[in-house]
């Protein structure tokens, strides 16, 4: 049995370097020399600040949860939300998309000394409004290690030859049509990828400068014109949704925050970076690099099979509360009350004597 991997305050926390982070975790590379972690990166998970008496927030799935999994005996047993994650992801995900195309990674030991160290040591190189908002969870007592897949495998197949990795987050690619979307006020999302509607809401809350072209209809379109658009729209307001690494270090984008949209500076930069690796003139090689994306995004089917899995959601939000009062076996208060209302509208009309 190979030796469990374990890090600890022994361990040199200034090695795990700042690659990115979301609302949930903080992602970390590695660059020192151990054969353990080579290629790999850490993934952390982080807690709000505000986050009244800290105590111990790990706990396993709520009796509801267990009612939707319990079929799924290793997810249904499992003695944390994190390993709850993992076993999900390997279960289910997995299997629906194709193991070839989802890193499950593992979980591994990890102390709280050196999480503190990690936290002290990265928050330099955070955006401030992510420092503000959240924190390393220093009550985990394990992380997960995955591979780096802004680098080649360290196997000697590829060394040598450069590396770049193209990360895009896709975002819903279809339009919902469940029969719980209300006719009034809702049904724009019948017409309006929910990608759109929330750039609109960024926009008037001031949390993105200007509005983004992209639209993911036209990602998951499978039209290739249409797949070439979706990058090239990506590339002009990248925001959080498109980057860029070559041989593992960023040349487009930004880490853990938002891009405005790219200026000519960045255009150039850019060109410039890519020198080594498109052939072309200067001034041709971002055009040839976005093409090629488009064309690899259309040939690999992949996003055939991740909008087939999105599509699994034929309820939308709307209809999640109705799920739940199904799985629970109770009758849905939501739809008792719907129904009263109708009554009271449908008696809006009567006239009563005057004794009444």
């Amino acid at each position: 049995m190979p030796m469990e991997v374990v890090l600890d305050k022994k361990d040199d926390a200034t090695q795990w370097t700042y690659r990115g982070e979301g609302a949930i975790n903080l992602v970390l590379a590695y660059s020192g020399s151990s054969p353990a972690f080579i290629g790999k990166v850490l993934r952390i998970q982080k807690v709000a600040r505000n986050e009244s008496k800290p105590g111990k927030s790990l706990t396993a799935l709520t009796s509801h949860e267990l009612l939707v999994w319990k079929e799924t005996e290793d997810l249904a047993l499992s003695a944390t939300r994190e390993l709850a994650g993992d076993l999900f992801l390997e279960h289910v995900i997995s299997p629906l998309l194709g193991s070839k195309y989802v890193d499950v990674g593992k979980r591994v030991t990890v102390s709280r000394e050196f999480l503190e160290s990690v936290e002290k040591n990265v928050l330099s190189q955070r955006p401030a409004w992510r420092v503000h908002g959240a924190k390393v969870d220093t009550r985990c007592d394990s992380v997960l290690l995955l591979s780096d897949h802004s680098v080649f495998p360290s196997d000697g197949i590829h060394e040598g030859e450069p590396c770049l990795c193209v990360e895009i987050k896709p975002k819903c690619g279809f339009l919902p049509i469940s029969e719980f979307i209300g006719e009034e006020g809702n049904c724009i999302k019948r017409s309006v990828s929910r990608y759109i509607m929330h750039q609109a809401l960024k926009l008037h809350g001031g949390e993105i400068s200007s509005f983004s072209e992209y639209d993911p209809l036209d990602l998951f379109s499978g039209v290739p014109a249409r797949i070439h658009k979706s990058i090239k729209d990506l590339y002009s307001s990248p925001q959080n949704n498109f980057r860029v690494f070559l041989d593992g270090s960023l040349i487009f984008g930004v880490l853990g925050g938002i891009a405005d949209c790219t200026n000519s500076i960045t255009r150039e930069a850019f060109e410039d970076a890519l020198k080594d690796v498109i052939q072309g003139d200067h001034g041709k090689r971002t055009e040839c690099f976005l093409q090629l994306i488009a064309e690899t995004i259309y040939t690999s089917g992949v996003m055939d099979r991740l909008i087939e899995l999105q599509k699994l959601d034929n309820l939308d939000i709307e209809g999640a509360i109705h799920a739940y009062y199904n799985i629970i076996s109770e009758p849905c208060k939501v739809c008792r009350e719907l129904g009263e209302e109708e009554k009271v509208s449908n008696s809006e009309g009567l006239q009563f004597d005057d004794e009444f």
